[in-house]
């Protein structure tokens, strides 16, 4: 009687496994699951072309981010065409962003967020705080802990250590802020905090050379960006949750 029962409870244990492996949907990069689209999520890039982003203050122009596979790229040896941050068309103030971002050796880049787009502002940095992607090898990564993949960018090092993925390996980021309260993730790991509300947050910008950008960091809404820089970056399933 207890070897039925036992079979029997081994059976039903793994019918259950089986129905619930079943019942996740699975779905290609750049695409939404059915829950994800219940719960209010969209993609900003669509794995097929860059609509929804445009160049910091030049609009949608021809530049050096284009769609590769089902990745977006910034390629780095172009010189026919425009350079430049890519920024969302869309502005966000209350979000949860996620994406994975794969990058060469050497490399340095990263994503700005409540970023204002104007003409007496040159580049996205002037005004939005960044979320740092940096490869291992890259010499700051040794020397200077508050820029390491996952940091607010020049102001802390990451608040709990975790190493990012190397060269050519996809690592997965997110950036949640509600009233200004920041929080960033790398690997699922929380690696920065900060109230851009807060007069601490004034004072560390008052002792970084960010205080000579007088937009830097006082908006809680705006625009995300993707920064072009010498080496090669590359995005994929890049979505957003207005919250």
């Amino acid at each position: 009687m207890k070897k039925t029962l036992t079979k029997l409870l081994a059976y039903v244990s793994i019918a259950t496994f089986v129905m619930i492996s079943c019942s996740e949907e699975k779905v290609g990069n750049n695409q939404l699951t059915g829950k994800e689209k219940e719960e209010g999520w969209v993609v900003l890039f669509d794995g097929k072309t860059t609509d929804g982003w445009h160049l910091y203050n030049k609009g949608k122009v021809p530049s050096a981010w284009i769609v590769q596979g089902d990745e977006l790229y910034c390629k780095p040896d172009t010189f026919d065409i425009a350079h430049g941050d890519l920024i969302s068309d869309k502005e966000f103030k209350n979000f949860d962003l996620k994406f994975e971002w794969k990058i060469s050796e050497a490399g340095n880049s990263g994503v700005f967020f409540n970023v204002v787009e104007k003409d007496s502002l040159p580049t996205a940095w002037s005004s939005g705080p960044e979320y740092q992607l940096l490869e291992n090898t890259h010499p700051d990564y040794a020397m200077n802990p508050v820029k390491r993949a996952g940091c607010l960018y020049g102001f802390a090092p990451q608040k709990n250590a975790v190493t990012p993925l190397p060269a050519g390996q996809w690592n997965r980021s997110e950036i949640k802020q509600v009233d200004g309260k920041v929080e960033f993730y790398l690997n699922d790991t929380l690696t920065a905090q900060q109230d851009l509300n807060s007069a601490e947050w004034k004072a560390m910008i008052a002792n970084s050379n960010f205080k000579f950008f007088p937009e830097f960091g006082k908006s809680t809404k705006g625009h995300i960006a993707l920064q072009d820089w010498s080496k090669g970056i590359s995005f994929r399933n890049i979505k957003i949750k207005e919250l």
